[in-house]
């Protein structure tokens, strides 16, 4: 809105200070917005899901020890990713490139998937045994997303199209050749490595469905404990972000030996206002929780997260600095290939990985800021490994 409303007043004459059309500047914006609306709606959205009686269902089938640790949870509200998810979509509007591709690209995700994990919630909520949708209606879902999305990136002929197009505006990749979107698509970085990999489209349009619906099942694991899934995604967000401005602006970029993504700023205005809105739902979801972000919320930013990953061709990079995610999924993976193999063996005495801890008699702060610190420390070594390569 703001690019939009900047170009209709110059088309008149008029003349804003330069310094709003900066990414950094809009960076700052957008996080700071998130962060005003969560904090100053929070209040009443809660008072409203607790007239509503939004409780969160306890479920306790597979660790049975969690229906006493996590009773007093019972009548907490959950859905609040609406309140995210709204903040961000506010800070979208207000300081995005509205006709950039990577901003509709942005927008679909939150949009689709939100409708996903709030139907999941609503059937939670509605029908109190209810597991909500089946793992295999979300994941069929998840995949439909990203194949659209795919398609857009990878298919030749729909990206030709978006190119010559009037409306769009598709991000080009430059070194010391002008790349396409699809063509930079196709290579993919590894970290501490120099140069990258050439894989065919096909390739990377799966790595892409993988990296998609995997980053977005790791967050919504990983939603358990109060605080833990906000506060690690703050600092995955954050780093990512440093990764897209860094690739928007050609100078760092060249110095810094990566590819210039000329247009990514708007990822790194869309993962700011990500931050700044799970900083500020965090001071209503930290311990003692006045409130969960559900599968509305974590579904959605897990797919965020791995959508802007992957528009900048840092999928592998997405593995270190969202580490905490990955081993939270590899911890219920391994649980059950171990119960069905091992004649119900378990490897943990709960999975995901944060209920294990609160098992070995961990208190729920003392994991969640642990793991915060895990989350920190991987996302400063993702950052790093773009200097040592």
């Amino acid at each position: 809105m703001l690019m939009l409303m900047l170009a209709w007043l110059k088309s008149y004459g008029f003349k804003l200070p330069a310094v709003f059309g900066y990414t950094s500047t809009r960076m700052m914006l957008a996080a700071v917005t998130s962060l005003v609306i969560t904090i100053v709606v929070g209040p009443f959205f809660i008072r409203r899901l607790y007239s509503l009686k939004m409780g969160q269902p306890i479920r306790k089938e597979e660790c049975p020890l969690l229906g006493e640790l996590h009773a007093k949870k019972r009548d907490t509200p959950t859905m609040g990713g609406i309140l995210i998810l709204t903040a961000m979509l506010s800070s979208l509007v207000l300081w995005m490139d509205l006709k950039s591709l990577f901003t509709l690209l942005l927008f679909f995700t939150t949009i689709v998937m939100g409708l996903l994990g709030g139907r999941d919630d609503y059937l939670k909520l509605k029908y109190k045994n209810s597991k909500g949708l089946s793992s295999r209606k979300k994941f069929f879902v998840q995949i439909i997303c990203a194949g659209v999305i795919g398609m857009v990136l990878y298919w030749p002929p729909l990206t030709s199209m978006l190119h010559t197009g009037t409306w769009f505006a598709p991000p080009i990749a430059k070194a010391e050749t002008v790349l396409t979107t699809s063509q930079y698509l196709s290579q993919l970085y590894v970290p501490f490595i120099k140069d990258p990999w050439l894989l065919p489209s096909g390739l990377m349009f799966l790595l892409f469905i993988f990296v998609f619906a995997g980053s977005s099942n790791a967050v919504n694991l990983t939603d358990g404990l109060d605080g833990l899934a906000a506060g690690s995604l703050i600092m995955v967000a954050s780093a990512l972000s440093l990764v897209a401005f860094l690739s928007n602006n050609a100078d760092m970029a060249s110095y810094l030996n990566i590819l210039y993504i000329e247009g990514s700023g708007e990822v790194a205005i869309y993962l700011c206002a990500l931050s700044g809105a799970c900083l500020g739902f965090l001071w209503y979801n930290s311990h003692p929780a006045q409130i969960f972000m559900g599968d509305i919320g974590s579904l959605t930013l897990g797919s965020v997260i791995g959508l802007s990953a992957c528009l900048l061709g840092r999928q592998l990079l997405l593995a270190i600095i969202g580490g905490l995610f990955v081993i939270e999924a590899l911890s219920v993976i391994l649980q059950v290939a171990s119960y069905r193999l091992r004649n119900k063996k378990r490897i943990f005495a709960c999975a995901p990985l944060h209920h294990h801890f609160e098992y070995k008699g961990w208190p729920e702060t003392k994991v969640v800021v642990r793991f915060w610190i895990i989350s920190l420390l991987l996302g400063i070594l993702g950052i790093a490994s773009l200097k040592f390569q």
